[in-house]
């Protein structure tokens, strides 16, 4: 009903009527869609297991951010702490080192045959597509090398 056929105390038009009737349509269908959607646990779950998979990515993604960040400073620090003489040693040992490397494999390439430098080459790439197992693997050794040596002393 509209105020003016309420106010007046008059029946109301058939379009009034019409109105109203559209109205309560209209309310009772959001009213049916809000019971539909809290009668939709799996809906619910659904979105709630998103909202958690969503919390873990951002605060693992903050982590890895903080980690990298905290290796930047200790890299730093390890770096201004090293004495300039020790650090130019470093560098020379560096350098002299691929100069022996970059000379000996020259070398061995020279002198290995084709099918074995093939066969090099794919274990090559196989290692550099597997290098987190293989650098956990490395520490493990290290780790147990280390271990045996403090237990013979």
């Amino acid at each position: 009903m509209t105020d003016a056929s309420q106010a007046n105390g008059s029946t109301p038009t058939p379009e009034e009527l019409r109105e109203q009737v559209e109205g309560t349509r209209e309310q009772l269908g959001q009213t049916v869609e809000e019971l539909a959607a809290k009668a939709d646990v799996k809906a619910q779950a659904q979105d709630k297991a998103a909202a958690v998979k969503q919390q873990v990515t951002d605060k693992t993604a903050q982590a890895k951010v903080q980690v990298r960040e905290k290796a930047a400073q200790v890299g730093q620090l390890a770096k201004d702490k090293t004495p300039e003489p020790v650090r130019e040693k470093a560098a020379q040992a560096k350098a002299q080192l691929a100069d022996t490397a970059a000379t000996l494999a020259a070398k061995i390439q020279d002198k290995t045959p084709e099918p074995a430098r093939e066969k090099a080459l794919h274990t090559a790439q196989a290692a550099q597509n597997n290098r987190k197992p293989l650098l956990a693997a490395a520490a493990a050794l290290v780790v147990f090398l280390v271990m045996r040596r403090k237990r013979r002393r």
